[in-house]
């Protein structure tokens, strides 16, 4: 299986493009992985909020396939210990599913056209975090999940 994770606008910040970086660089070691950066709309103070999630999720929707699977990484969705995180693309893994997608969308979430293609949603916490330090904290998690999955002692009980 193979996971990609797609953004809305570039990492601004160095430090959580190094962050970024290193992890993006030891996940290909457990499975296939792409990051993929849709990049910031143009001239946004002309359009509303609906507008801008209309225009960023036919964006998004472009980069997903008929097979692909699209989890959505929103403050509504479900929460996971890192382990049951684990778990949960382990049953992707075993099920046979060639690509999985989460998306981390803009910075007024997501247009009603991607919920509606979207198969899950995933919250990462209760709190709410810029749409930049959340690429490095879910890329943490992924690479902690990966790790529980091969019994490595990256992580601790």
């Amino acid at each position: 299986m193979k996971i990609k994770l797609l953004v809305i606008g570039k990492t601004d910040q160095k430090y959580l493009q190094e962050g970024l970086a290193d992890y993006h660089k030891r996940i290909p070691h457990y499975l296939p992985f792409e990051f993929t950066v849709i990049p910031d709309l143009k001239n946004t103070r002309k359009l509303s909020e609906d507008q801008q999630k209309e225009k960023e999720g036919e964006l998004i929707l472009a980069q997903v396939k008929a097979g692909d699977e699209l989890v959505l990484l929103d403050e509504r969705g479900q929460t996971f210990r890192s382990t049951e995180f684990a778990r949960f693309l382990e049953k992707k893994m075993l099920g046979g599913l060639k690509n999985l997608i989460f998306v981390i969308g803009g910075p007024y979430g997501f247009s009603e056209a991607v919920y509606q293609r979207a198969t899950g949603k995933v919250s990462l916490s209760k709190m709410t975090f810029s749409h930049q330090l959340i690429r490095l904290i879910f890329s943490e998690q992924l690479y902690r999940a990966l790790t529980i999955l091969k019994g490595e002692p990256y992580h601790h009980e």
